[in-house]
């Protein structure tokens, strides 16, 4: 990968805040849920940009629909994974619409949205490492 340069930097996190204010404030489409923007790389000559978002479950009132569409609680369904970045993609033209009132640039970077699974996976490793404490602690009591 290229080295990113600190004015990249500055409109990657510029564009990563602005971008998080905006999805919670202004997309009204139904389909997307608690999203969350984890990060922004931006293209060298700030053309492109591909942001990366974590999406948190959106539970119904419905416990019916809840327990067809998640396999537990607190697991990702992957197809509101996909409809959530769906979505997005498909807003990103208003986003990038909203994102040149707020930024100072010449031009603004066209958006491609991506999903982060590292925060999903960083909780799996977590709880293994737990339950291998919790193992190795039951493990030496019994000696």
């Amino acid at each position: 990968m290229a080295d990113v340069t600190a004015r990249m930097q500055r409109v990657a996190d510029q564009i990563q805040r602005d971008l998080a204010t905006l999805i919670q404030t202004e997309i009204n489409d139904p389909r997307v849920g608690m999203v969350s923007v984890t990060g922004v790389d931006v293209s060298r000559d700030l053309a492109h940009a591909k942001v990366y978002v974590t999406v948190m479950n959106t539970l119904t009132g419905n416990d019916d629909l809840n327990d067809s569409t998640l396999n537990e609680p607190g697991d990702l369904d992957r197809l509101e994974v996909e409809e959530n970045i769906k979505a997005l993609n498909k807003a990103s033209g208003f986003l990038r619409t909203l994102l040149a009132k707020r930024l100072n640039t010449r031009s603004v970077p066209k958006l491609q949205f991506h999903f982060d699974g590292s925060i999903e996976r960083g909780q799996r490793l977590s709880s293994l490492i737990d339950s291998a404490l919790a193992a190795d602690r039951e493990h030496h009591k019994d000696d």
